[in-house]
């Protein structure tokens, strides 16, 4: 099987190329191969590849960000023209992050701001092109690759003797080498089974806040930095974010035969491959 996958350097797409093999080619298109500012140059690579499914695993930028909602479109309704097989990764913010229930797939969106409305447009381009697709929204995505929580963590807590961090955001923390491997079984088994398209939650088990999960950092790596919860309102950010970031994994379960990630392993791979897991 042969999988297009747009994105190279970011932090699914390196995941995503750990998990090729003899049975499973994988073909990454950058930022200059694709310019996920033109949709209709993305469009065009995917008239004319020769993959059996596509993968969108592009990370945006902030410059990106009044395109994001076009250019997933535009690749999904060429890929369903071919009927192949169009995964995309969304996010947990396309919810207002009301109440401590985990979001279904089907619960009302809400977005509290541009990134989340961006977001939401482009799963809802997916959707409307009517082909084979698997939407993947996930939540506070970490590994041992680029910029992210955990080396932010490992980074502060060796600068600092201790510092303070928000304890009622509350999310599952996702390894992005769970995400990976989502991402591809849902694309082989689209091929087969077509009626296997929707919209999926992945994120990591427990759910745990920010405070909570840098305590859990903390203890693999023998940090002794000691961290202060405070609440959202004393570390104002420019965009607002949901409180309640619980989303409920059953359908992607049911569906993929997959089991939720526990973020506690696949924390421990990251620290083990960043050298900073305490023996």
């Amino acid at each position: 099987m042969k999988i297009l996958v747009f994105g190279k350097t970011g932090q699914v797409a390196q995941e995503l190329a750990a998990c090729a093999d003899a049975a499973l080619t994988l073909e990454f298109l950058d930022r200059n191969a694709a310019d996920l500012t033109d949709p209709a140059a993305c469009a065009a690579l995917i008239d004319a590849t020769d993959a059996d499914a596509i993968i969108n695993a592009a990370a945006y930028t902030a410059v990106d960000r009044a395109e994001e909602d076009e250019a997933p479109a535009a690749m999904a309704r060429a890929a369903a023209t071919r009927s192949l097989p169009f995964v995309h990764i969304s996010t947990d913010y396309v919810f207002d992050g009301m109440g401590e229930t985990a979001f279904t797939p089907d619960n009302p969106t809400g977005p509290l701001g541009a990134y989340g409305r961006t977001k939401l447009a482009g799963e809802e381009g997916v959707h409307a092109a009517g082909g084979p697709h698997a939407i993947f929204r996930t939540s506070w995505v970490v590994s041992a690759h680029g910029n992210n929580f955990v080396k932010t963590m490992l980074r502060l807590g060796a600068e600092r003797d201790r510092f303070t961090i928000v304890a009622d955001q509350v999310r599952g923390p996702t390894p992005t080498a769970d995400i990976a491997r989502t991402c591809i079984a849902a694309a082989q088994q689209l091929c087969s089974d077509p009626s296997k398209f929707g919209t999926y939650h992945i994120s990591g088990t427990p759910d745990v806040s920010w405070a909570d999960f840098a305590h859990a950092i903390f203890d693999l790596s023998g940090i002794t930095c000691k961290v202060a919860d405070i609440p959202s309102s004393d570390f104002p950010t420019p965009a607002a974010r949901p409180a309640n970031s619980r989303m409920d994994n059953t359908t992607m379960q049911a569906t993929f035969g997959l089991p939720r990630p526990d973020w506690r392993a696949g924390l421990e791979d990251i620290l083990r491959t960043l050298g900073a897991l305490k023996a």
